[in-house]
């Protein structure tokens, strides 16, 4: 084998390698281009999908599915690929018919819409996304408009004394 043949195989197997870390330690379901350079998040792997809510004394009671949960009021632009690396669609993994309803959650409101990448989990109708920036539990980062259309966080329940004016960046929300 020349050199240059032998470093070809050796960063294909560098590549791998990554890819497989990023799998285990993550457990994350992640498509992977063994001749790009980058893996791209579509969704959590889980087996059962359970939206619950969180309280915040900013915001208020928001609906979660371990993130803040948000939907998407859409302008002309429609949500597709480049879309969902920031805004992650809530997918029901194969096998479930229906996200369970954990606490504060009516359970009447949870449906599945489908759509190209599987079965989105919807609440009153609408789609549910999580946003990429918020990394933790509580966190509520994704009130913004940007090229897709104006995004809220869900809130269930407005803390004592809230008006419902929305900042960005800052909570606000959609009332359910």
């Amino acid at each position: 084998m020349t050199q240059a043949t032998n470093g070809l195989r050796s960063h294909r197997y560098l590549k791998i390698r990554v890819a497989a870390a990023v799998l285990v330690a993550g457990g994350l379901a992640t498509t992977v281009s063994l001749t790009g350079a980058s893996a791209s998040v579509h969704s959590h792997t889980v087996k059962n999908v359970v939206i619950s809510t969180f309280k915040s004394a900013k915001v208020g009671t928001i609906l979660s599915d371990g993130r803040t949960l948000y939907t998407l009021k859409p302008n002309a632009n429609a949500c597709t690929a480049a879309c969902h690396k920031i805004w992650i669609p809530v997918y029901l993994p194969t096998g479930q018919a229906k996200a369970t309803a954990g606490t504060g959650v009516n359970a009447a409101k949870l449906g599945v819409k489908t759509v190209a990448g599987g079965r989105q989990v919807t609440y009153g109708g609408k789609t549910l996304f999580w946003f990429f920036e918020d990394k933790i539990a509580g966190q509520v980062k994704g009130n913004v408009t940007d090229t897709w259309g104006k995004w809220t966080d869900i809130v269930l329940v407005k803390p004592v004394g809230t008006t419902t004016t929305t900042v960005a960046g800052g909570g606000g929300g959609v009332g359910f």
